[in-house]
């Protein structure tokens, strides 16, 4: 038999009375307070932002992997480096790493074996004998476009959670954060 959750946290509640969260939302709460109970200093708005960032882009990740990518035929990092070689119409493959955000070694590998599968074509780069240029095949090209059309359809099925303010106002927050993680020199960056 299912439990019932709490209509107003979402959570179940004899985890709560017991301590333990029900779900991975109900477990970010429990975090929270935990944290700040046992680490007063913490900054728990800050917390709750990064770590609800985190859950939410996993979720939708999870998501779109498992009911667009993963039955076309491909993984998540591979829709990212074809989608990504798609936009610039084929890129060293040095470049491809840091617009990606994979290690070279991992595009790499992931070129090779997307190679194999005749969606992605391997050519030396004139400017640099040791380098290679990566581009779509024209199979990787017309494959690529029709995943792209069922995973923007999941892109909308997301967005509709909201209303149009909000996830224009969304966009605007995480356009300022990402452009300050760019410039701000405190923070790590892998390129």
């Amino acid at each position: 038999m299912a439990k019932s959750l709490d209509p107003r946290s979402g959570v179940d509640p004899d985890s709560a009375q017991s301590g333990e969260p029900s779900d991975s939302l109900s477990f970010a709460e429990v975090a929270l307070d935990r944290t700040k109970e046992r680490l007063p200093g913490t900054d728990r708005a800050a917390m709750a932002m990064v770590l609800l960032l985190h859950r939410v882009a996993n979720s939708i990740v999870y998501d779109l992997e498992s009911t667009v990518h993963r039955p076309a035929g491909w993984s998540w990092s591979a829709f990212r480096l074809l989608f990504t070689l798609w936009v610039a119409d084929g890129l060293e493959a040095r470049r491809a790493a840091e617009l990606t955000g994979m290690s070279r070694a991992a595009v790499s590998s992931l070129a090779k074996t997307l190679s194999s599968a005749g969606l992605l074509a391997r050519a030396p780069d004139a400017r640099d004998g040791r380098g290679v240029v990566l581009s779509l095949t024209q199979a990787g090209t017309d494959r690529l476009e029709s995943a792209f059309q069922h995973h923007n359809q999941r892109e909308s099925k997301w967005s509709a959670l909201l209303t149009e303010d909000e996830v224009e106002t969304l966009n605007t927050v995480l356009t300022k954060i990402a452009r300050a993680g760019q410039s701000t020199d405190w923070v790590s960056r892998r390129f």
